[in-house]
Order: structure tokens, then C-alpha cells, then sequence
């Protein structure tokens, strides 16, 4: 892999546009990152990334910018920490868990896994959702073992495919736990950022991260994602929700193609 200067350009630019729309609705941003890693940097002419490579440079990326979107919501007071504790804990060992299972399935059957949880996560981003932004931050209540229970499922569906599961956690915090919208995007982050640490772990010893590549975008990340959580905090909710809506919609109809 030759790093030359457009390289360079070209690979920082995925990672600032990635995490700054990670950072501003909540999701970890593997969903956008991976296909413009994948697609972009053979038709600029500068590298061609196998999927594994992809999938080991973007599980690095999502660590940095789910850690420094978190970062810029820590005075907001949007990050529920019972939520996170709860949610977080569950996904770490449901992802560790579909780790393990994903050894023994084929790929087309991880595929399918993953298109049957992005059509659920798109269909549940497109029920009403009516005043559930009236309540304020220091009036939410949930049920805590739903939550975990929910966390553990999205942990192993997403550990199965691989992804940190923040396109899942999101809908099911705003449509089953009923969290405002701001809440949901600002706890989510932290909650994939757990999320993420084991599968980082597993990329890194297994080879499956290419140095210089995640270097920039983790360079990118760190500027772009706070930027994104500066611009979601300003934002109003309905069009955080319907770009959010609209991400998850592409990512389960992809999948699909893909798939078929």
C-alpha cells in the first residue's frame, strides 16, 4: 500500500464525514464507513481495502469517535448513566457471546442475521413516536431489566455480524424504553463505545487492522465526531430522527441486495 498524499486526503475525508454524522445522531458510523471505505478509495485510485481490512480499520475508527462524541456530551446532561451501566454491561457480554457463535455459521447465514436486524431496526425508526421529547432529562424512567434483556439480544445479533449495534440500540431506546431523542443519541454513543472496545480487541490480535490507514481516521474522528455532537445538541429532534431513519432504512435495504 503506497501512502501518498492523495491517499492520505482521501481516507481522512471517509473518516471526517463518517464521524460527523456518527457524532451527530448517535450511531457509531461503521453503517457509513464501511461501504465508503470499501467503495471510495479504489475509484480515487488510491488503495483497494479487503473486507476484513475494512472491517478491522472501521472497528478502530468507531472506538475513537464513539469515545470523543461521548466526550463532547459530557456537560449536556443528556448521558443517562443508569442506561449506560445497564445497556452497556448487557451488550459487552452479548456481543462477546456472538463472537463465540459466529465461529460456527456460515457467511451467508451472518448476512441474513444481519438483514432480518436492519429491517427490524428500520421499520421500528418509522413508528410514531409522539411526545416522547416532552419529558425532561431528569424525569426518565425505564424499565432497567428490559433494557439489559433488549442490550444482551442487540449484543449478540450485533457480536454475530460484527458491528457495534448502535443503528439497533437506537430505535429500540426510542420506540420500546421510550427515551428522548437527545438522551437516546448521547447515551447510545457510550453505550457503542463499550460495545466496541471488545470487538477492537479482537480485530487488533487477529491482524485484521492496517496501521496507517486507521491512524488518519482515527486523527479524522477525533476532529469530526465532537463537531457532529456540537451540531445534534443544536439540531431539532424530528430531523435527527429522520436522518437517523433514513441511515438505517439504506443500511437494511443494502444488506438486502446484498443478500438476494
Amino acid at each position: 500500500m503506497e501512502v501518498t498524499l492523495n491517499f492520505v486526503i482521501v481516507i481522512f475525508l471517509i473518516g471526517f464525514i463518517g464521524s460527523f454524522i456518527s457524532g451527530m445522531v448517535g450511531i457509531g458510523g461503521a453503517i457509513i464507513k464501511y461501504p465508503m471505505l470499501l467503495y471510495l478509495p479504489p475509484i480515487f485510485g488510491v488503495a483497494a481495502f479487503s473486507a476484513h481490512e475494512v472491517s478491522g480499520i472501521s472497528a478502530v475508527e468507531v472506538l475513537f469517535a464513539t469515545i470523543s462524541g461521548v466526550w463532547a456530551y459530557r456537560k449536556s446532561g443528556y448521558l443517562n448513566k443508569t442506561l449506560i451501566f445497564y445497556m452497556g454491561i448487557s451488550i459487552l457480554i452479548g456481543s462477546f457471546l456472538g463472537g463465540l457463535v459466529s465461529k460456527v455459521m456460515s457467511e451467508g447465514k451472518i448476512n441474513i442475521v444481519y438483514g432480518i436486524l436492519a429491517a427490524l431496526a428500520a421499520v421500528m425508526m418509522f413508528v410514531p413516536k409522539k411526545g416522547i421529547d416532552d419529558i425532561s432529562s431528569d424525569q426518565v424512567t425505564f424499565n432497567k431489566w428490559l433494557a439489559a434483556a433488549l442490550a444482551l439480544v442487540i449484543g449478540v445479533g450485533s457480536g454475530i455480524v460484527g458491528a457495534a449495534g448502535a443503528f439497533l440500540l437506537v430505535p429500540i431506546m426510542l420506540v420500546v424504553l421510550k427515551i428522548p431523542t437527545r438522551m437516546t443519541i448521547a447515551s447510545s454513543l457510550a453505550i457503542t463505545f463499550i460495545s466496541s472496545i471488545g470487538s477492537t480487541f479482537g480485530k487488533i490480535t487477529t491482524g485484521q487492522v492496517e496501521l496507517i490507514p486507521s491512524i488518519i481516521m482515527v486523527i479524522a474522528s477525533l476532529i469530526a465526531s465532537p463537531l457532529g455532537a456540537k451540531a445534534g445538541q443544536k439540531m431539532n429532534t424530528k430531523i435527527l430522527r429522520v436522518i437517523l431513519a433514513v441511515f438505517i432504512l439504506a443500511t437494511a435495504v443494502k444488506i438486502w441486495v446484498d443478500i438476494l
